[in-house]
This record gives C-alpha cells, sequence and structure tokens, in this order.
C-alpha cells in the first residue's frame, strides 16, 4: 500500500536541514544536506508507519502561511 505524506522542512539556526511530517507522530530527522534529510524522512516515515500501524487517512493538505507579528 502507498500512502502521500508531507513533509515540513525547516533550517535550523546551525545550518541544519529539520523535516517532520505532521501526520505521524514523533516522524522527523535532520541533515547537513537536503538529498540526505529526504533519504532519512522516507526511512523515518517507513518505520512510523510499521511502528504504529496507522490506518487513519491523511488530511488534504492546503499550505503554509508565514506571518509578522510585532513583539
Amino acid at each position: 500500500m502507498i500512502r502521500e505524506f508531507n513533509v515540513v522542512i525547516e533550517k535550523d539556526s546551525d545550518g541544519y536541514f529539520v523535516a517532520s511530517i505532521p501526520n505521524l507522530r514523533g516522524c522527523h530527522t535532520q541533515a547537513k544536506s537536503l538529498d540526505v534529510l529526504m533519504e532519512r524522512i522516507q526511512e523515518s516515515a517507513e518505520l512510523c508507519l510499521e511502528f504504529e500501524r496507522q490506518d487513519i487517512p491523511s488530511p488534504e493538505f492546503i499550505g503554509i502561511q508565514k506571518i509578522l507579528v510585532t513583539v
């Protein structure tokens, strides 16, 4: 069975790329390059699905918005 997930990618202050899959609890990883990051998040997703055996349908991804907040 093939399932599709959205991956959120950020870059931290140390220069690492950080990936997470919001629909899979605890599914995240990091790497110095995007190529390695994508390999690792694929492995992480497979492990999370194997461990949890989730049959939860994925919600439809709408998008990400950036906002500015004055503090």
